[in-house]
């Protein structure tokens, strides 16, 4: 019998210095939590799911790892915390009087994408503050956040701040469907400009919908909330975060907080502040949290909480920072993207000799300006930017659509555009038949969800070479693949019926990069629009 001695995807072993540098950062989290009079709770790592529901929690259905118990009953891995948390607050501490301060030093299991280098396995250690509801607790928890990065990481921070209440006051205020508000959030969280602006172009003439374009910029030092306030005037919410970073300030957290009211993803799940931290080394947040008064009451106990969550192995696994680490390093899609690129860039007066002409080098420093260029195929520009090893990329928005996008869209660059599309033999009546069809494709995901959104049950085949010959070999009823001129589709005798979606070059910013490096990606950006300009005009 042949047994399987490796490990499941998104796990693995830890050895020796690994294992020294984990636990360090969680001696010296868990070190800190208990001195600041912190007590240690330990939940299963086993819950049902039926309390997931229940909470609310942001987490999706598919990224919790399920089990079926004896009595038939579905069972998560424990993807979050501070929902088990909730439950003994509300179940076998109700009569604990508040305020409770509680810590844990538990690893939480989600189902990460394929093949992306992500881990299933979390190891987190955080802190969960129920009962406490005025800014004082909020002051507690944050400076403490700040106190947990300053004795783990190496290069030091940088913790951002925004408030719940702003986004979800002002989409209230427009007569938006319920499915638009969601893609409002994740164009706004993921600081997608330009899709940003064309979903609110309809609106544009509202208060709400111009300070909703603008949400996605508003990050950085304090001018942020003076521009937030030139837009809306002064709200509740502002003036909180006002008084709230003060309040840090004086403790001397000053220059290491600042703020982004763009946080808008979990919307539903918190209830007022939120924040974020970053560092050197690691390509995401490696803190995350904010208030949530609405959990406990889930559970039959209301009251308010705030906590957050150190991503350990992200801290612990912080890259040395090495000579040339204060360049900005941007990946390129291989080909007329790059050449495109290279052409804007050269517009406005950067040196790009080193990748007109890489010869076997495969990191080419512009002589002139502190930039690195990594020339890559389009898949791999988004893994390097999602981990950070690059600062940005240029890749098309159909790589986009296909792969994800764990990181931040800032710009159409407008070249390279062309168009998704769904075509079929000509004289087809596709959309004519109750009948499954089969549709032939390079990019399942974007042809997923565009029948998802019909209503439509499709069977996808992959294809990797001409997809335009499944259908003429009656393996496909139809494709969905890029279409430029149509002229390919036409010498085959297909015919686009409907467009999927618009493509074109986006460049995109690693999450952490924006935070840690902003002047420097900022620049780059205006270089990038400037360039524009002067290739249209």
């Amino acid at each position: 019998m042949n047994y399987v001695i490796d490990t499941p995807e998104g796990t693995r072993d830890r050895l020796f210095s690994e294992c020294r540098d984990r636990r360090a950062v969680q001696d010296a989290l868990t070190r800190l939590f208990a001195a600041r009079g912190y007590d240690e709770i330990c939940t299963p790592e086993m819950e049902y799911y039926d309390l997931f529901v229940q909470s609310g929690n942001p987490i999706p259905q598919e990224s919790m790892l399920k089990i079926i118990d004896r009595s038939g009953r579905i069972m998560v891995m424990r993807p979050d915390c501070t929902t088990p948390i909730a439950r003994v607050a509300a179940t076998k501490l109700r009569d604990a009087p508040l305020p409770q301060r509680l810590y844990y030093n538990e690893t939480v299991f989600r189902s990460g994408v394929a093949h992306r280098g992500g881990s299933s396995e979390i190891a987190q250690c955080g802190v969960e503050l129920l009962g406490a509801g005025d800014m004082e607790a909020d002051v507690e928890v944050i400076a403490l956040a700040a106190e947990a990065l300053r004795a783990t990481t190496k290069h030091g921070f940088h913790i951002e701040l925004g408030h719940a209440g702003l986004f979800r006051d002002m989409a209230a205020q427009l007569d938006m469907p319920q499915a638009d508000v969601e893609r409002m959030r994740g164009l706004i969280e993921g600081k997608s400009y330009a899709a940003l602006g064309d979903l609110l172009a309809p609106y544009g003439g509202h208060p709400a919908a111009r300070f909703l374009s603008r949400l996605s910029g508003l990050f950085g030092g304090q001018a942020v909330l003076e521009e937030a306030e030139a837009l809306v005037g002064v709200r509740e919410e502002l003036r909180y975060l006002k008084t709230l970073y003060e309040k840090l300030s004086a403790l001397g957290y000053g220059s290491e907080i600042g703020f982004d009211l763009g946080l808008v993803h979990q919307i539903e799940y918190y209830t007022g502040v939120i924040f974020r931290g970053y560092t050197t080394g690691a390509g995401a947040p490696v803190v995350s949290g904010g208030r949530y008064d609405n959990l406990l009451g889930a559970f039959g106990r209301s009251a308010p909480a705030i906590g957050f969550a150190v991503d350990v192995d992200a801290v612990a696994g912080c890259r040395p920072l090495e000579a040339g680490d204060d360049r900005l390093r941007i990946a390129l899609t291989k080909g007329r993207l790059q050449e495109q690129t290279v052409e804007l860039f050269e517009r406005v007066g950067l040196d790009c000799t080193p990748v007109r002409k890489p010869g076997r080098r495969l990191v080419h420093p512009l002589p002139n300006y502190p930039l690195d260029a990594v020339l890559a195929k389009a898949p791999d520009v988004i893994t390097y930017v999602e981990h950070g090893v690059c600062d940005l990329g240029v890749v098309g928005k159909d790589t986009i659509l296909e792969h994800g996008s764990p990181f931040y869209e800032v710009l159409d660059l407008g070249f390279g555009r062309c168009r998704f599309a769904l075509a079929v033999q000509e004289g087809t009546d596709f959309y004519g038949t109750y009948q499954t069809r089969r549709i032939a494709t390079k990019y399942p995901n974007v042809a997923r969800r565009f029948f998802k959104e019909k209503g439509m049950d499709v069977e996808i085949i992959r294809i990797e070479g001409s997809v335009e010959l499944a259908p003429l070999l009656g393996l496909a009823d139809g494709i969905v693949d890029i279409v430029e001129t149509g002229a390919t589709l036409r010498a085959n005798g297909l015919v686009p019926i409907e467009d999927v979606a618009p493509v074109s070059a986006r460049l995109v910013v690693n999450t952490a990069s924006m935070k840690l490096k902003r002047a420097q990606i900022t620049d780059l950006i205006e270089k990038c629009k400037r360039g524009l300009e002067l290739i249209s005009g």
